[in-house]
């Protein structure tokens, strides 16, 4: 995952795995709307993008310099995590994952979650279109130093 040259590199592999697949809609039908064990749902990914940053309660702007390299990145991450947010909490966090895949909105929180992996992966000098990680691969990433 990413180069762990930035302070809180941890936190930005959660936030990267997350809007890894948020963006992939290939990955979403084959993976979440399968069933498919070791990724979890979209519920996880928002919590992953969410969890220990708090951006649902403030802008990624906070994190430059430790989370994230420019104010390019943090606005992309603004943009993507605002769209997710919003159809979660229209469909609820418990919902299945169709209600997120059917919603109206979901096409462009995809294209926002996109625009903001493929920066924060070629910052990191990584291919943005490889298939997501499992989170076994995640803990296993961000227990290493």
């Amino acid at each position: 995952m990413p180069l762990n040259d930035m302070p809180w590199w941890r936190w930005r592999s959660n936030v990267r795995s997350a809007l890894h697949m948020l963006s992939d809609p290939v990955f979403q039908r084959d993976v979440w709307l399968a069933g498919v064990p070791g990724y979890g749902d979209v519920t996880d990914a928002v919590y992953r993008l969410v969890e220990d940053t708090w951006l649902d309660n403030w802008s990624a702007e906070k994190y430059v310099g430790t989370i994230f390299r420019d104010s390019q990145e943090a606005a992309l991450v603004d943009s993507a995590v605002l769209r997710v947010l919003r159809i979660m909490h229209q469909v609820g966090p418990d919902a299945p994952v169709t209600a997120y895949l059917e919603h109206e909105g979901w096409p462009e929180a995809v294209r926002a979650a996109r625009d903001a992996h493929v920066r924060m992966a070629a910052s990191d000098g990584e291919d943005p279109d490889v298939p997501p990680s499992t989170l076994e691969v995640l803990r296993i990433l961000t227990r290493s130093a």
